[in-house]
């Protein structure tokens, strides 16, 4: 059965016009969590509401939210009676408001200053086929990119502090118009964690709306240590299967992601994780039925090879350095 959520604390947006819903995930993490709704809250020169939506908390929620959203008529916290993953989550959030614009952060980010929902909206309003914004992603000191959520290729990362089109965003820190998320219809919540904001992008782009880096745009990212992906770890199986699945959904056969696959393997073996990663594997095949099949119209395709496999380079490339650095690893210990 599906999970459900609920109204706790604050209230739920009025019937006039606004800005922009600035939506947050939690379980548990209550500091980091109060650290970014208090950074949403202080967000200026836009009309907004701020949800915070609980899967991990008791049915009455946790004392400190319910403390700081009490009386509030701009956000709302809800608790949900289960975990409806990342993608449900932001669906039942986005669902909740009705903003020009939907604003997300992790639970363990802040913005980089005061504006960064303005300044979105700024950018918005003067691109009219921009369906979605990515925006940088610092680390906790604001001082340096966080490398760990660098979702780009690797060759466009000296220009983190500029901007490029992309095929892609990153959750820790990004802006969907609403116009752009209806059209797309959302999240997959079946891909529940992992490349959910990739699958969400390709169906964007193929509608005609454009996906834009903006390095002027940042977000401070916290990122505590269990939420790092790791090769060893359960959430490795997420990874694989929703990669596989996406690239099934766009006409991928099986046979053209062989290579992917002894990649993926490979590279969960030498972590000592290859049984998670064969998981995911079997999950895809697994799930492979229930996915919609669909081809990319030519103009997709060609945004797609001049803004992601442009910089990408062939898998080999991409797969060779960690590989190779890993047997070193291995072979000096």
């Amino acid at each position: 059965m599906p999970a459900e959520a609920r109204l706790v604390s604050g209230c739920l947006p009025g019937a006039a016009a606004y800005d922009a819903d600035i939506v947050i995930l939690t379980m548990g993490r209550v500091q980091a969590t109060l650290a970014a709704v208090a950074s949403a809250l202080r967000q200026q020169s836009v009309s907004s509401y701020v949800a915070l939506l609980d899967q991990g908390a008791a049915p009455s929620g946790y004392p400190e939210f319910v403390a700081l959203f009490r009386g509030r008529r701009d956000a709302g916290y809800f608790v949900s009676d289960g975990n409806m993953g990342v993608g449900g989550g932001r669906n039942f959030l986005a669902s909740v408001g009705h903003g020009r614009m939907i604003v997300a952060i992790d639970n363990d980010a802040t913005f980089g200053d005061a504006f960064v929902v303005y300044d979105a909206l700024r950018i918005f309003r003067r691109s009219p086929l921009l369906g979605a914004i990515a925006f940088r992603v610092l680390d906790g000191s604001g001082a340096r990119l966080d490398e760990q959520s660098w979702g780009y290729p690797a060759a466009l990362k000296p220009r983190s502090a500029g901007r490029f089109l992309t095929t892609t965003f990153v959750g820790a820190g990004h802006a969907i118009r609403r116009a752009a998320w209806q059209e797309a219809g959302g999240y997959d919540p079946r891909l529940f964690f992992t490349w959910e904001e990739y699958d969400f992008a390709l169906r964007a782009i193929e509608c005609g709306w454009h996906v834009e880096y903006r390095g002027e745009l940042a977000v401070r990212h916290g990122m505590a240590a269990e939420s790092r992906l790791r090769w060893r770890a359960g959430r490795t199986r997420w990874y694989v299967r929703n990669r596989l699945l996406i690239a099934r959904k766009w006409g991928a056969s099986w046979v053209s992601l062989l290579p992917r696959i002894c990649g993926y393997l490979l590279k969960g073996a030498l972590a000592g994780g290859f049984w998670q990663a064969a998981r995911g594997v079997a999950g895809a095949i697994a799930w492979d039925a229930a996915i919609e099949k669909r081809r990319m119209p030519a103009r997709m395709r060609r945004y797609v090879a001049e803004h992601e496999s442009a910089h990408r380079g062939a898998l080999i490339q991409r797969l060779a350095p960690e590989l190779f650095g890993r047997l070193s690893e291995r072979a000096s210990g």
